[in-house]
């Protein structure tokens, strides 16, 4: 199992990085002297390039190693949830991206300050902030862990710490070379190096398999135990799955609506965009290519199942292929490209893997600190009679250094508590998403909706929002010894739970005085 990586594949790799870091060098050289410039490209990117950061600020390492690992063990319900998706894209392009290019704001926050004050902004940056240092870390330290396994060949914790390092110190020196810009253009390299690479294993394994479509597709409708593999939508009301048709046009859209229309990660990459119609039709189209590239991640998993649990099709070769290394668990996926893919191939997927990591923390860290100068750094200063728009842009790049620490911490954090939860990597990522969009969409929902709460109840919202969904969670709930039920739920009927609460609470305000004129009630 521990076959070192090649010449070649180094040779791939480094040609990768190579790109990667010419690209950045390229972009930079157009000066950034403005907020407006560093952090939304003057608004002037093309609609297409948008459409694929967003795809790549959206699926990252969580897809890459975690769709074939649903595929693996389930079906494809997690390709069906992006009905939920299409949802949330269309109802954020309809009803919040004309707001945010009405009202010419760099974070979404902002919004909040013209209903409630800028307490209320405040408060939404900096449950954005802490819910995204959760987020990007858990996928930073899904990246870490194959990572590790590819380039040292354990995943010993400092093992994972090392190839944290190494992904966040790439990702960071990309994104301080040209800001957003640089950002936006190199997710697009990104996602063609890790789609790239899930293609060329997709068809590594079809080929080993030598399978017709028409055997593959009879083998996954019956699987052992008389499993349909083939399932997109499963209409039971079982409160545990978490891609039930019934969770995704509830919590699973929920999830996305937060991730499309109040998470500034995304958010930023469609206020680049040169009106409000080019950045609705990027994120809806992103939400519809989205699903034949899941589709691909899945189906590897699928047929991964035929070759190491299905014998009687793949051979006795193949079969007990497994999932582990070292002693250790991990994804069918890895256990793959590191035990049968062909030299060159492996150096590509190691790229694959690192190239849906740096997208992913690119992303995060140029939002992150958009969110942390826009909203506290410039208001704080400008009190103080303001600074030159380039000192903004060099205290941006400091926040950014700032938040590459943090994030890897959190990866580290992260290391240990999936391994307390054994939740399998696709759930264990978007479920740790929803600590910050629970109080964020009872927020919005408020004040969008409604013309009811205040900049207290918007404080009391979040923190809520945020507690309910820790009082879910698997080592909070042992360690206060509470029922088992408390974690029996998946995470968008958690989330569900968390935005109610949060909702009623943000609602209990006072009724605001000035809602802002482009309410949608109106």
């Amino acid at each position: 199992m521990q076959t070192p990586l090649t010449v070649l594949d180094w040779s791939i790799i480094a040609l990768y990085m190579a790109a990667v870091i010419g690209g950045g060098v390229i972009l930079s050289r157009r000066k950034t002297a403005s907020l407006q410039e560093y952090f939304l490209g003057g608004q002037q990117m093309p609609s297409w390039v948008v459409m694929f950061s967003v795809i790549a600020t959206t699926q990252s390492a969580a897809t890459f190693l975690g769709g074939p690992d649903y595929g693996y063990r389930g079906d494809y319900t997690y390709v069906g949830s992006f009905l939920g998706s299409a949802m949330a894209a269309v109802f954020v392009a309809r009803f919040l991206v004309t707001r945010f290019y009405a009202q010419n704001v760099t974070t979404v926050y902002e919004l909040l300050e013209i209903r409630y004050g800028a307490a209320a902004k405040r408060a939404a940056g900096a449950m954005y902030l802490v819910g995204r240092v959760f987020a990007n870390g858990a996928r930073l330290y899904m990246a870490a862990l194959a990572v590790a396994m590819m380039v040292f060949f354990n995943i010993e914790p400092a093992s994972v710490i090392l190839a944290t390092v190494l992904i966040a110190s790439v990702s960071l020196g990309v994104t301080l070379m040209g800001g957003v810009r640089s950002v936006i253009w190199s997710d697009f390299g990104q996602f063609l190096v890790y789609f790239g690479a899930a293609l060329v294993a997709l068809v590594s394994i079809w080929m080993q398999l030598s399978l017709s479509p028409q055997d593959v597709a009879a083998a996954l409708r019956d699987a052992p135990g008389g499993v349909n593999k083939l399932v997109l939508f499963d209409f039971s009301a079982d409160p545990g799955k978490p891609f039930t048709f019934w969770a995704i046009i509830t919590g699973v859209f929920l999830l996305n609506l937060g991730a499309f229309g109040l998470d500034q990660d995304t958010t930023q990459r469609l206020l680049t965009c040169r009106d409000s119609r080019s950045s609705g039709r990027a994120l809806i189209v992103s939400a519809l290519v989205a699903v034949p590239i899941v589709f691909v991640f899945v189906t590897i998993g699928q047929l991964l199942h035929l070759l190491y649990d299905r014998p009687d099709l793949a051979g006795p070769a193949a079969a007990g292929g497994g999932r582990a290394f070292n002693g250790e668990e991990i994804t069918v996926f890895m256990s793959y490209i590191l035990s049968e893919m062909p030299t060159g191939v492996r150096g590509l997927a190691t790229a694959g893997v690192v190239a849906a990591a740096v997208s992913t923390v690119t992303s995060g860290l140029n939002a992150m600190s958009s969110v942390l100068i826009s909203d506290f750094y410039k208001p704080w200063k400008e009190r103080s009679g303001g600074d030159a728009q380039a000192s903004y842009v060099a205290a941006g790049r400091w926040g950014m250094l700032i938040f590459a620490v943090l994030l890897s911490a959190m990866a580290v954090l992260c290391f240990f508590w999936q391994r307390y939860t054994d939740m399998p990597l696709l759930e264990f990522a978007l479920s740790v998403m929803a600590f910050a969009y629970a109080g964020l969409i009872g927020v919005f929902f408020t004040a969008v909706f409604t013309g009811r709460g205040s900049a207290v109840s918007v404080v009391a919202a979040l923190v809520i929002g945020f507690v309910v969904i820790l009082a879910q969670q698997d080592f909070i709930v042992d360690s206060a010894g509470l029922p088992a039920a408390f974690k029996a739920l998946s995470f968008p009927w958690q989330l569900m739970i968390g935005v109610s609460i949060s909702t009623a609470v943000c609602c209990a305000g006072s009724r605001a005085q000035a809602p802002y004129a482009n309410r949608i009630s109106s």
